[in-house]
């Protein structure tokens, strides 16, 4: 078997999950963050519909500048409404499984840097990229997602296994 195809199954899994998870946003809590130095709830939750589309990047350039030199950084996509937000999810989705599903076993080898302002930030090769930066990234700003539901008094979804709010796992 493929290594695209070996991941395939888990990154729909995760991507099923994920959405279950923005589907609960909030809209009238965008600008809500639980701490002063923690992102808003709105800007979280459009980072993490964000990070699908990065497997594109990962198989398609050799790698991604933060903000160019002299240069402007990234800029999120202004979101007001969780339809938004889920289209925007929906769209990086689709184009990150294409990505995944063209990848050939010896691009998972490959390195691919992440810079900052020219300024090499770390070079891995491009599976261990797909599993730190997307993968895992996707799950672990998912579950910060599910405290800010939880604080919000927003059921949270069964992932792993029952949550408080869901035992028909």
């Amino acid at each position: 078997m493929s290594l695209n195809q070996a991941l395939l199954a888990e990154f729909d899994n995760e991507m099923k999950n994920t959405r279950k998870t923005l589907e609960r946003v909030p809209e009238d809590k965008f600008s809500w963050k639980p701490h002063t130095k923690s992102m808003e709830l709105g800007r979280l939750s459009t980072h993490i519909a964000e990070l699908p589309g990065w497997i594109q990047d990962t198989f398609q350039k050799d790698s991604f500048d933060l903000s160019s030199p002299g240069g402007q950084g990234h800029q999120p996509p202004q979101i007001a409404t969780r339809r938004q937000l889920l289209e925007l999810f929906d769209r990086n989705v689709a184009s990150g499984r294409a990505a995944l599903a063209a990848a050939k076993d010896e691009q998972f080898q490959q390195p691919w840097s992440l810079l900052r302002a020219g300024e090499t930030i770390f070079t891995l090769p491009r599976g261990a990229v797909l599993r730190s930066m997307v993968l895992n990234h996707v799950i672990h700003h998912r579950a910060q997602l599910g405290v800010y539901l939880r604080l919000n008094d927003v059921p949270v979804p069964a992932i792993y296994g029952p949550s408080a709010d869901e035992s028909n796992f």
